[in-house]
């Protein structure tokens, strides 16, 4: 399992394996502030990194950062 959450700090607490930094609380899949085609862009590095996240052998707690948008 991957989480995408803009709250990393809680999810690395209750123990997720593999967590995806987002961008917001009420969005963290995107931001809808951008245009159009770079929120798309930002929504497919997230989800991008989230797959990514699911194939990495991880032992501990690792957050991935996607490497676009306001967590680049």
């Amino acid at each position: 399992m991957a989480l995408i959450s803009a709250m990393y700090p809680v999810a690395e607490q209750v123990g997720a394996s593999r967590i995806v930094k987002g961008v917001a609380i009420p969005h963290p899949c995107g931001d809808p502030s951008l245009p159009a085609e770079l929120d798309a862009q930002l929504r497919r590095e997230i989800v991008s990194t989230a797959l990514k996240a699911l194939e990495a052998k991880v032992d501990t707690t690792t957050v991935f950062t996607p490497k676009v948008g306001a967590n680049a």
